[in-house]
């Protein structure tokens, strides 16, 4: 397996469950770092948008929540799922509150961030809802700030074009 992909990774999700990341091989992927009590929570329902939008195709969102930026993600597990459900129609992957910056950061997001690790961008959250694109082969390929709405017209360009590449 190439060493530039997500794919070497596992991590769980809100039940505790831990899963391995090459379960979405041959996906497009935008992994996301959430936190629900932040100003920019009401990109989840962006997301669920985005999600619908492309429901039919080979498009996931995994949603990493994370309490480093602010304490902006107080809850915990089936909270979090219960929050993002009820309050925002989120019906995408929502995993584990993991670490995403720093030096506990969890593995896959040393990876995301690191050129180094990941052969292809240099970009470490500074916030919530930093966003990842992956393409199909499990690389990261492009990364967006918190600012940028995941429903936006540059997202979804790069999503629709990466989904009819074969790459």
């Amino acid at each position: 397996m190439n060493e530039h992909t997500i794919y070497r990774f596992n991590v769980e999700k809100l039940n505790g469950e831990e899963i391995s990341l090459s379960k979405y091989s041959n996906k497009v992927l935008l992994i996301v770092n959430t936190a629900s009590a932040c100003g920019f929570a009401p990109q989840l329902n962006d997301l669920e948008e985005l999600r619908k939008e492309f429901e039919n195709t080979d498009f996931e969102i995994l949603a990493f929540p994370s309490n480093d930026f602010g304490g902006q993600e107080p809850l915990d597990g089936a909270e979090i799922e219960s929050f993002c459900h009820v309050n925002h129609g989120a019906n995408y992957q929502m995993f584990g509150k993991i670490r995403v910056r720093g030096t506990y950061a969890h593995p896959l997001f040393k990876f995301l961030a690191d050129k180094k690790l990941n052969g292809h961008i240099r970009s470490q959250p500074k916030w919530n809802f930093h966003k990842y694109l992956i393409n199909r082969k499990g690389e990261v390929v492009d990364f967006f700030y918190p600012f940028t709405k995941p429903n936006s017209a540059k997202i979804k360009r790069k999503i629709t074009r990466l989904l009819s590449s074969q790459s």
